[in-house]
């Protein structure tokens, strides 16, 4: 797979710190309900920590109560990619940067909450940086 942001492994280990590079690089995840946009309310757009691209924004961010920020659609939807994840004896959907390929969080579908779109992008706090609306 090729991206639009590419680099050498020591350059994200570099730019990045080692929880973010952890959960960003290694597809990691941080503790649930530890992230620092897992209650925010505050409206604006939440990029990628590695790359900048925009993902989510603060009106499609519900309360899912599940210890991560929960999102019920990407930005756009190119914004993110989806992969097929077996990991941990589990099939599941990670969610990736499509611009530079880290790793974001999961997707789950039909778990009831009511949102328009019946998915829940489960999403690491680490792996976003909100730039608040002005005004």
């Amino acid at each position: 797979m090729s991206y639009d942001v590419e680099k050498p492994d020591e350059q994200w280990r570099a730019e990045l710190t080692p929880a973010e590079y952890a959960v960003l690089r290694e597809a990691a995840t941080e503790p649930a309900f530890t992230g620092e946009y897992t209650n925010t309310k505050t409206t604006g757009v939440y990029s990628c920590r590695a790359c900048g691209a925009e993902l989510f924004t603060s009106t499609t961010k519900f309360e899912s109560h599940c210890g991560w920020p929960s999102f019920f659609d990407p930005k756009d939807t190119d914004a993110v990619e989806l992969i097929e994840d077996r990991s941990h004896g589990m099939v599941r959907t990670e969610v990736r940067c499509a611009r530079c390929g880290s790793h974001l969080g999961h997707v789950f579908e039909g778990e009831g909450y009511p949102t328009p779109t019946d998915q829940r992008y489960c999403i690491n706090s680490i792996a976003l940086r909100l730039t608040p609306d002005e005004g």
